[in-house]
């Protein structure tokens, strides 16, 4: 088959969730099929990143985005957005070189199957020429609308709370419609399935799961350190920002009270100010990393206290597949196919979160049953092997 992949930044180096994603996607289905990729790139990676993609890719076209854009650039475009029901925080991924591109492309190459994936990049649908979309698949990594109500709640910037909350009004309505010009669209869980299916049940739409590469990510030997807490994220997303922020005023003293003095690691690119103002003697902020075992290894509990966010959490698939015990809000393990007290422990209040983790910290033998048990369901429904298995039986039936 013949896939043309259009995505918003290239997904290579691996540095959050949807990087992570579609890279295992992409090469994977590349080895059988012909896939062209478009995304936007950033200046210092362009190079690195289309050389990696054009080793298994048949062309790879990028267009420089400029991320410098304050929320302020270009307020008349911003009203022009809201008055024609689009969702105004989208216009940073305006850019006709980009839809030239796709259009170039789409008239040059007669693809089987055309991915656009992610939500904000849905508006260049409009560069697929109107008898060509029932070849059409939109990849959802969370459903807009909730991952804005959600930190709305948290956020302590009133501007940025208004400017969020506009967004999220044009979202919840045009998010479930615009998916109706879409022959398929693709969530990673079900629950963000259900979301859609009620807000539009005319709309076809299949779960295709986050996942890990289970040969790859070997469970590691027990951390005999002092206890260890890891948390990984893209630091500067509003959701891994308050967790950390929320986790390290209002949990860790409970955790330290118990076990005393622990090291919090806080391991992800781009951490904000606030992140940063947080070190200090056993908590650590690194930053990007080149790798993530390192901090995997010296860890004794994985924490996912977020408040916010949507789809599913890649970062609690790779601590089981490292053999790495998880303590989770229930937004944070949302989507995935995990038992409290099976495979992780999920709670949502600060006192109970310090309990389980201690619980975890003393406890060698419930670490070693819960690590064991979430390493096989792992293995069993979460392989990026199985995953790409029933994204290409989608194409098939897209494509056919």
């Amino acid at each position: 088959m013949r896939i043309l992949f259009i995505t918003d930044f290239l997904p290579y180096p691996i540095l959050g969730g949807a990087n992570l994603r579609n890279n295992n996607i992409l090469q994977r289905i590349s080895t059988e099929h012909e896939v062209w990729l478009v995304a936007f790139s950033k200046a210092a990676e362009q190079a690195k990143s289309k050389a990696h993609f054009e080793r298994f890719c048949e062309e790879v076209e990028t267009v420089e985005l400029d991320i410098s854009k304050g929320a302020l650039w270009h307020p008349w475009q911003y009203a022009e957005y809201v008055l024609t029901g689009r969702p105004p925080e989208f216009r940073f991924f305006s850019s006709k070189s980009l839809n030239q591109i796709i259009k170039r492309l789409v008239a040059k190459v007669n693809f089987d199957v055309i991915q656009i994936d992610q939500v904000h990049m849905g508006l260049y649908l409009d560069a697929i020429p109107t008898n060509e979309r029932n070849r059409t698949i939109w990849s959802l990594h969370d459903i807009d609308y909730i991952k804005f109500s959600r930190i709305i709640k948290y956020d302590p910037k009133l501007s940025r709370k208004m400017r969020l909350w506009v967004n999220n009004q044009i979202v919840r309505t045009w998010e479930p419609r615009h998916a109706g010009n879409f022959a398929r669209c693709i969530t990673v869980s079900d629950v963000d399935r259900r979301v859609l299916e009620v807000a539009n049940p005319k709309l076809k739409v299949d779960t295709v799961p986050n996942g890990v590469d289970g040969n790859l990510y070997q469970p590691l030997s027990p951390s005999d350190s002092k206890p260890a807490l890891l948390f990984v994220g893209n630091m500067d997303y509003l959701p891994c920002i308050d967790a950390v922020l929320y986790f390290y005023s209002q949990i860790l003293p409970l955790i330290e009270q118990a076990v005393g003095p622990s090291d919090f690691w806080i391991v992800g690119k781009d951490p904000s100010a606030e992140v940063r103002a947080l070190e200090r003697k056993g908590v650590h902020v690194t930053g990007t990393v080149g790798d993530l075992c390192p901090y995997y290894e010296q860890s004794t509990v994985c924490i996912v206290p977020l408040r916010a966010g949507g789809g599913t959490r890649l970062k609690i698939l790779e601590a089981m597949a490292f053999g790495r015990p998880v303590v989770s809000t229930s937004i944070g393990c949302e989507g995935l196919d995990v038992i409290d007290g099976q495979h992780l422990f999920i709670t949502d209040t600060p006192s109970k979160f310090a309990e389980s983790t201690v619980r975890l910290i003393r406890d060698e033998e419930l670490r070693k049953q819960i690590v064991q048990r979430a390493r096989d369901l792992v293995m069993s429904k979460y392989d990026w092997g199985i995953i790409t298995k029933k994204l290409m039986s989608i194409y098939h039936e897209v494509a056919h």
